[in-house]
């Protein structure tokens, strides 16, 4: 006979404390669990009722017809029944429950859902970093959810943040740890600079995985807490940059940029969080949501306004005017590129924030590049993206996208034989770079190449397939390497 409700969770707590149980979850074999289960006397109609799965998925995990592997699918049963403590850790997940969206129109389960506090914040991304090492192509294979970008904004301009409490218990952590752990974070921030967000995104969620969750979890005053909770929200940030950049239009890299805007939150870090916001504008408009990613950035200025430093609003202005150039609104862009030049022109670097220092001439000469691209004004695009290429190692990836569009711009003002010469020097310096947004630029540029009828065009298509980025934008339906 079948237990009753009110004794569910007394049973799930005594059988998962067995051995045998807990090797089973271990193994990830949830067949296994559900069995134990079963012969305690909880049926699989309750434990469909508790973990929203179907009984007969339940039925196949048990015959060995079906073997779960996406990392929510545990989190979505674990979190259901209420597993204790130390058989979510046997199936590699956080000792406590994460929030998973339960939105029925959303494609797939692996959304976090915004923190209500910095404790929750906590858990959510150490979640989030657990659920990307064991399975980052759940991710990867799901869309983005623009309602997230307007759930996240909205939340972030009317809270008006979360100062950690100090907390009773784990390892103290002092200034210096935090001072450690930022120094550790900026190695990855010059790789992923110079080698694209392929190179070493898995080595640094696994350093947050490992160092980042001890911090979080250890013993800090208010103080610290603020400091500890800004450097991971910042080093979060850096992930979601390098998953956008290896998975642009990826839930995995939205998931970042949300829960990244939830720590500078609990660190009551405005400044980052507008950059998160920026940031994410930046995401929506490579995705085609040129409408939300105008707003994102509209969004930063908001709460941002007469708080922001001028190169910061310089930046949030900027990236207005690149979905402003994507909508095909000249006059809009025009403005907010002209309000962009103004904070600019008013900017002191050294009284910047760290992360927007690299914001110079240079770059803003890039935004302008591709704004004039997308605007069809292919002379003043040639213009400003030939005086914003730095070449440099360590921007090598910046100065792949500009000489995209450098050459965008030259075949469209009717140079092919130059536009072609750009794109030969781009891939031969930037062979190295992983980088799913390189291969994109790529393709765009080959979309609007003639076929035929020019010997410069074939001989550069000859040339080109020695190089890996160009091979790989070569096959629209296969994954960039």
């Amino acid at each position: 006979m079948a237990v009753s409700s009110a004794d569910v969770r007394i049973i799930v707590e005594r059988v998962c404390a067995r051995p045998d149980v807990l090797d089973a979850c271990a193994r990830r074999d949830l067949g296994a669990v559900v069995a134990a289960l079963g012969s305690a006397g909880i049926t699989q109609g309750q434990i469909s009722a508790l973990t929203s799965f179907p009984q007969g998925r339940l039925s196949e995990w048990m015959t060995g017809k079906r073997e779960p592997k996406v990392a929510t699918t545990f989190e979505k049963f674990a979190n259901g029944l209420g597993l204790p403590p130390m058989a979510r850790r046997a199936l590699g997940l956080t000792p406590t429950a994460v929030a998973l969206s339960t939105d029925p129109s959303t494609s797939d389960d692996t959304k976090l859902s915004y923190p209500d506090n910095a404790s929750q914040a906590t858990e959510n991304v150490s979640a989030l970093w657990s659920l990307d090492l064991a399975d980052a192509t759940a991710f990867q294979s799901g869309r983005f959810d623009p309602r997230s970008w307007g759930e996240a904004s909205l939340r972030w301009l009317v809270d008006p943040g979360r100062v950690p409490d100090e907390t009773p218990s784990g390892v103290r952590i002092g200034m210096g740890d935090v001072t450690r752990f930022r120094a550790t974070v900026d190695m990855f921030d010059n790789l992923d600079d110079r080698f694209g967000g392929g190179h070493a995104r898995e080595s640094l969620i696994k350093y947050l995985s490992v160092d980042a969750d001890r911090l979080l979890r250890g013993r800090y005053n208010a103080e610290v807490g603020r400091e500890l909770f800004s450097a991971v929200g910042e080093a979060t940030l850096l992930a979601a940059w390098m998953t956008y950049d290896s998975a642009p239009t990826s839930s995995l890299a939205q998931s970042y940029f949300v829960q990244a805007l939830a720590l500078a939150q609990a660190g009551n870090d405005r400044l980052l969080g507008a950059s998160i916001l920026d940031a994410m504008s930046h995401q929506a408009t490579f995705a085609g949501r040129f409408t939300d990613a105008a707003n994102l950035a509209r969004a930063a200025q908001t709460g941002m306004r007469g708080i922001a430093s001028p190169m910061q609003t310089a930046h949030f202005r900027v990236m207005e005017a690149r979905a402003l150039a994507r909508l095909g609104d000249a006059k809009a862009c025009s403005a907010a590129l002209s309000a962009s030049v103004t904070e600019f022109e008013r900017a002191n670097p050294e009284n910047a924030p760290a992360w927007i220092q690299y914001f110079d001439e240079s770059e803003l000469s890039a935004e302008f590049g591709h704004c004039m691209r997308d605007l069809g004004r292919a002379s003043d695009a040639v213009r400003y993206a030939d005086s914003s290429l730095k070449a440099s190692e360590a921007f090598g990836r910046s100065d792949f996208f500009v000489s995209l569009v450098l050459a965008d711009a030259q075949l469209a003002a009717g140079d092919a034989e130059q536009a072609c010469d750009t794109v030969l020097k781009a891939i031969s310096s930037g062979d190295q770079i992983r980088s799913a947004r390189c291969v994109s630029y790529l393709r765009e540029f080959s979309k609007h190449l003639p076929t035929s009828g020019n010997g410069a065009i074939t001989e550069f298509r000859e040339q080109a397939m020695s190089s890996r980025l160009w091979r790989i934008a070569a096959r629209p339906d296969k994954p960039p390497s």
